[in-house]
C-alpha cells in the first residue's frame, strides 16, 4: 500500500444515498469541537461548529475541483471512516499523529503506477495550500486486491466503505459488495467459506453502471438436519434478499450479481477443471476467506489444478459440438429469418394489389403472373431470388434435401434479400401510385356521372356553376357538398401533375364518398318522387 503525507479529496456529481449532510461528519477528526469525548454543545458551540463544518465542505469541494481538473485521470476520492485510521496507521508507516486528520484515499489507474511517486508529490502541494490536516493515502486498485489477496480484508473494508467524494465506479462498485457481505455474514457467518468478487471490476474494466460480480461458497459438510440443496436453496433465498438492501444502503445503481455455490459441488468442478470456476479462481478477490479460496488461487497459480482424463475428454468434445450448432444456427437463419424477410413483404405487395394473402408456392407464382407477366412492373430476376429462397431453401429443408449451409451461401442470400427488399420498397411506390390513380379517376367519374343526371352533361367548370347555382343556393345541397366537388376536380389535376400523395388520395376518396351518397340519395328520392305522381295519374 502506498501512503503520502497530506491528502487530497474530489467531490464528483452527488451519489445517491450518500449526502455529506448527512455523513456522520461528528467523527470526522479535524473538525473544531467534534470530539467523541466531548459533551453535548449548547447553542452558540452548535452554530460554530455547524459554520465549521459549512467551511470544510466548501473547502474540500473545492479542494475535489482542483484535483480533478489538474489531475483527471483520478478514478475516485474517498474519505476513510474514522474507525479504520488506526488500522492504516499500525499497518502502515503513517505517523501516529496523523489519527487526527482527515485520510484521503485517491485511487488512480494502474498504468499510472510508475509515476506514482510523482504523482503524490504533486498531489501533496495542492493539499498543502488548503492548511488542512489532511493524510493522503495514494494507491492504484492492485492495491487494493493485493490486501485482500493478503487476508488484509479489514483494510480493503475501510476503502470500500470511505466516504465517495468523486467516484468513477469503483468506489460505488466496491461498497454495494462490502455491504452486501457484511449482511450476509452477520446473518450466518458459520456457513460462508468464501465471499469473493470478480468480472469485470477486478479486469479493470468496469464503468460506473457496470455489473458486479460476486461469488459466495457455502460450507455444507457438515450440515446433518437437512438435505444440502434445501440448504443451499434457503441460504441462497436469503442472500439474494440482500442484493436490494445493499444496493440501496450503497447508493449505487449498480446491479449485483451474485452467484452461490455449495462447497462439495464448487470442489467437483474444481476436480473437473471447469472452465468457468477454473476462471473464477484465477481473476477472483476475496472480500471475505476461511482459508479455503486462497489455497485453491495458489495451487492454481502453480499448476496443481489440473483436469481429470474425463474432464478432457469431455471438453476435447466440445469442438465437434459447436461445428454441429454453427451449421444448425447457419440453417436456422435462413429458415427463421431470410425466408420471412422476403415472404411476408411480398404477401403485404399481393394484398395491396387487391388479391387475398396467398401460400408459399401460390406467393412466388403470383408474384410473376402479377408483377411480372400482366403489370410488367416487376423484373424476373427479383422472382429468381424469392424462387431461391422460398422454394429451394425452404423446401429443401422441409423435406430434409437440405440439412446444412455455408457461410458463404448465408451472405449471398443475405445479399439477394437486400436487394429483393429494396426493389419491392419501389415495387409499392408503384403500385400505391397506379392504385391511387384508378382511385382519383373512379371517384372523378363516379361524382360528375350522378351530376350528370341532375344538371346533364358539360364541362366540369360548367357542371360545378350549375350545380353551385340550382341545387347550392337553393339549399338543396349544403355548401360542403360544393367543396368536395371542387376538391375531387383540384385532386385530380394534382395527381396527373404527381403533386398529390397516397394520403391525400385517400383523404379525397373519404370526402367523395359523402358526395356521392348525397347526390345517390337526392335521385332516389326524385325517382320515388316521379313514380307517385305517375301513380296518382
Amino acid at each position: 500500500m502506498k501512503e503520502n503525507k497530506n491528502f487530497s479529496n474530489n467531490d464528483s456529481q452527488e451519489i445517491p444515498g450518500m449526502n455529506l449532510d448527512k455523513y456522520k461528519m461528528k467523527n470526522l477528526p479535524g473538525l473544531p469541537g467534534m470530539s467523541q469525548d466531548a459533551s453535548l454543545p449548547n447553542k452558540e458551540e452548535q452554530e460554530k461548529m455547524r459554520k465549521d463544518m459549512e467551511e470544510k465542505k466548501q473547502t474540500l469541494e473545492k479542494l475535489k475541483n482542483q484535483l480533478i481538473k489538474k489531475f483527471n485521470y483520478i478514478d475516485a476520492i474517498g474519505i476513510l471512516p474514522p474507525q479504520s485510521i488506526k488500522l492504516f496507521i499500525d499497518e502502515e508507516e503513517v505517523p501516529r499523529e496523523t489519527e487526527k486528520h482527515i485520510h484521503f484515499v485517491i485511487i488512480i489507474p494502474e498504468d499510472k503506477f510508475k509515476e506514482l511517486k510523482k504523482i503524490k508529490e504533486e498531489m501533496v502541494k495542492v493539499i498543502e495550500e488548503t492548511k488542512e490536516k489532511i493524510w493522503l493515502h495514494l494507491i492504484t486498485p492492485v492495491d487494493i486486491w493485493e490486501l485482500s489477496l493478503d487476508s488484509k480484508f479489514d483494510l480493503s473494508a475501510a476503502i470500500a466503505m470511505s466516504y465517495p467524494l468523486y467516484d468513477k465506479g469503483i468506489l460505488g462498485a466496491l461498497r454495494v459488495a462490502e455491504i452486501h457481505k457484511s449482511l450476509v455474514l452477520r446473518k450466518f457467518e458459520r456457513y460462508v467459506v468464501s465471499y469473493v468478487i470478480a468480472g469485470s471490476l477486478v479486469r479493470g474494466e468496469a464503468v460506473k453502471t457496470s455489473d458486479v460480480d460476486v461469488f459466495v461458497v457455502i460450507n455444507d459438510t457438515d450440515v446433518k438436519r437437512m438435505p444440502r440443496l434445501e440448504l443451499k436453496e434457503k441460504l441462497r433465498s436469503i442472500i439474494y434478499q440482500y442484493i436490494a438492501e445493499a444496493t440501496a444502503l450503497a447508493g449505487v445503481k449498480n446491479v449485483l450479481n451474485v452467484q452461490v455455490y455449495l462447497l462439495t459441488d464448487f470442489w467437483e468442478s474444481v476436480k473437473d477443471a471447469h472452465p468457468v470456476i477454473f476462471t473464477f479462481i484465477r481473476d477472483g478477490i476475496p472480500l471475505y476467506d476461511r482459508g479455503t479460496f486462497m489455497p485453491w488461487k495458489a495451487l492454481l497459480k502453480m499448476g496443481k489444478l489440473k483436469p481429470s482424463p474425463e474432464s478432457i475428454d469431455l471438453f476435447m468434445s466440445m469442438g465437434d459440438k459447436v461445428e454441429k450448432r454453427v451449421k444448425r444456427t447457419l440453417l436456422d437463419l435462413v429458415i427463421g429469418d431470410i425466408y420471412w424477410g422476403v415472404l411476408t413483404p411480398s404477401q403485404a405487395l399481393l394484398m395491396l394489389y387487391g388479391l387475398p394473402p396467398p401460400n408459399v408456392k401460390e406467393t412466388v407464382k403470383e408474384m410473376k403472373n402479377v408483377f411480372v407477366d400482366k403489370e410488367k412492373m416487376l423484373e424476373k430476376k427479383y422472382i429468381d431470388i424469392l424462387d431461391k429462397i422460398a422454394i429451394k431453401y425452404y423446401k429443401g429443408y422441409e423435406h430434409e434435401k437440405i440439412k446444412e449451409i455455408s457461410g458463404k451461401e448465408v451472405d449471398q442470400l443475405l445479399k439477394d434479400m437486400n436487394d429483393y427488399l429494396k426493389r419491392l420498397k419501389e415495387l409499392r411506390v408503384q403500385i400505391e401510385k397506379r392504385s391511387s390513380e384508378k382511385t382519383i379517376e373512379q371517384i372523378y367519374e363516379d361524382a360528375f356521372k350522378l351530376l350528370e343526371i341532375l344538371i346533364g352533361k358539360h364541362t366540369p367548370e360548367k357542371t360545378i356553376e350549375e350545380f353551385d347555382k340550382n341545387y347550392i343556393k337553393k339549399g338543396i345541397f349544403a355548401p360542403y357538398h360544393l367543396r368536395i366537388l371542387k376538391e375531387i376536380v383540384t385532386a385530380r389535376k394534382d395527381f396527373k401533375k404527381g403533386k398529390l400523395d397516397v394520403h391525400k388520395v385517400d383523404q379525397a376518396r373519404k370526402e367523395a364518398s359523402i358526395l356521392i351518397n348525397a347526390i345517390i340519395e337526392y335521385n332516389q328520392r326524385l325517382e320515388i318522387s316521379q313514380k307517385l305522381k305517375d301513380e296518382k295519374k
